[in-house]
């Protein structure tokens, strides 16, 4: 096997918008868990979900600005470039053909991880990368099922499994609890109310000079 590099994140979603709850889950993870970086993919159309509101061309802009120049934070247009629905699993192999020797760690919180066996090849997903999941403690962990079974066969306390080992570990990692709802900002953008200090001031200030989330859009 190859030397491995520094294990990166991968966060994907649909930044509908992108929210401080986003942002800081991400630096916190690449803080903790000594990640080179952390990459940010905005889907262009969500699998599990209903579609987006603003454009995949607003949400990779609205990414752009929120991450600025924080260095531990990095956008990835690849799954807009590619367009069609967003299956992970796609995103992984063209990212493992750019980084053949890096990990590739996707982030996501519990809820995903409980119904991530729905998630298309979710099983050659687990031989292309870790899982790093962000706790919150609302949430409970399955004692029975597939979820159940994965957890007590990779999951790890040790964090340097994620650089050691190229994919197929699980690492569970508290991060702060920030309650903030993309759902919300928008509804409360259509009604006219102020969403300063859910969302950095450049994606807000970028909302209002395009209209994003106009009334009629919601």
């Amino acid at each position: 096997m190859p030397n491995l590099q520094r294990a990166i994140g991968i966060l994907g979603g649909t930044f509908d918008p992108i929210h401080f709850g986003h942002l800081r889950m991400a630096l916190e993870l690449h803080q903790a868990l000594n990640l080179a970086e952390v990459r940010l993919i905005p889907c262009y159309q969500p699998v599990h979900r209903k579609q987006p509101v603003a454009s995949p061309e607003q949400r990779l802009a609205m990414v752009r600005k929120a991450i600025g120049s924080e260095s531990a934070l990095r956008v990835d247009n690849c799954e807009i470039q590619r367009k069609g629905p967003s299956y992970t699993i796609d995103t992984l192999k063209i990212l493992h053909k750019q980084l053949p020797d890096t990990p590739l760690c996707i982030i996501m919180g519990i809820d995903a991880l409980l119904n991530f066996p729905s998630w298309h090849k979710w099983e050659e997903i687990l031989t292309l990368a870790h899982l790093v999941v962000a706790h919150r403690p609302q949430y409970q962990l399955p004692h029975t099922g597939i979820v159940a079974e994965l957890l007590k066969q990779r999951l790890t306390d040790e964090t340097t499994d994620l650089h050691k080992h190229a994919a197929g570990c699980i690492v569970l990692h508290p991060v702060t609890a920030l309650e903030i709802s993309s759902t919300d900002i928008r509804k409360q953008i259509a009604r006219g109310r102020n969403p300063r200090y859910l969302l950095p001031n450049s994606v807000y200030n970028y909302i209002k000079q395009h209209g994003t989330y106009r009334i009629s859009n919601i």
